[in-house]
């Protein structure tokens, strides 16, 4: 008889969030696994970091790729091996969603480039810009021409992969998002962030955003809601239970 437990949705995690915030709401991997909403799939969490086996594209029905505070450019061994990987699960036409991180990550891993952003940090609440190309791709459609989301990043996808559709951006970052194919997307920005991990991040940064002649008090007054942003996650849910239930 033929098995019909729903494949895993996996939480790549590929980092970990400041102590402080931790403790007080937990890591990169439970605020994505709250914006999944109540899925029918399992959700898994894999760490490549500490060696975990990444499994073969049939055994998954999606993957989210969370941020970090690893560096993309410094070629760590697990993330090359990593990014090695999404290429797989890429070519196979599982989903896949990177995130920060992730989606530099899945930049670098289909042949494009991730490194420091020329201006340097990007932190806060900032608008993104959806290109025409959004309105018909299968995780951005409907969504409002501009919206509010969360950032904090100094790395960038500075060129997409060949192929790649650019989907999102703004005036500092032009890749606030892009899709592989036709089920592998990158966002730069943060749809698991709530206001109170933004207004978190730029806490523990404060320091470094004076050294660089930005107001982190400007910063946190700025702060609000994402609500658009943070609807990525379950509509990638949506799709990856989709891709599950056509492979049966």
């Amino acid at each position: 008889m033929e098995d019909l437990v729903p494949h895993p949705l996996v939480i790549l995690k590929a980092g970990d969030t400041f102590d402080a915030l931790r403790d007080a709401n937990g890591d990169f991997e439970h605020w994505v696994a709250r914006g999944l909403g109540d899925t029918r799939l399992p959700v898994v969490v894999l760490d490549p970091r500490r060696g975990d086996t990444l499994p073969a594209p049939g055994a998954l029905s999606g993957v989210v790729l969370t941020g970090s505070h690893s560096m993309v450019s410094h070629r760590e061994d697990w993330s090359e091996a990593t990014a090695a990987w999404l290429a797989g699960i890429v070519a196979s036409g599982t989903p896949v969603l990177g995130i920060c991180y992730g989606h530099q990550l899945l930049a670098h891993a289909l042949g494009g480039e991730a490194d420091d952003h020329p201006v340097g940090l990007e932190i806060g609440t900032v608008t993104v810009h959806l290109t025409d190309a959004a309105a018909d791709d299968a995780l951005f459609h409907d969504l409002p021409h501009e919206f509010s989301a969360h950032v904090v990043h100094r790395q960038s996808a500075l060129r997409l992969p060949d192929g790649a559709v650019r989907l999102a951006g703004n005036a500092f970052e032009p890749n606030q998002a892009f899709r592989v194919g036709e089920r592998a997307w990158g966002v730069q920005f943060h749809p698991e962030f709530d206001a109170a991990a933004m207004c978190g991040y730029i806490d523990a940064v404060a320091d470094d955003l004076r050294a660089e002649g930005k107001d982190p008090v400007a910063l946190r007054d700025g702060v609000e809601a994402t609500p658009t942003a943070a609807q990525l996650l379950g509509r990638f849910a949506h799709l990856a239970e989709e891709h599950d239930a056509a492979g049966r």
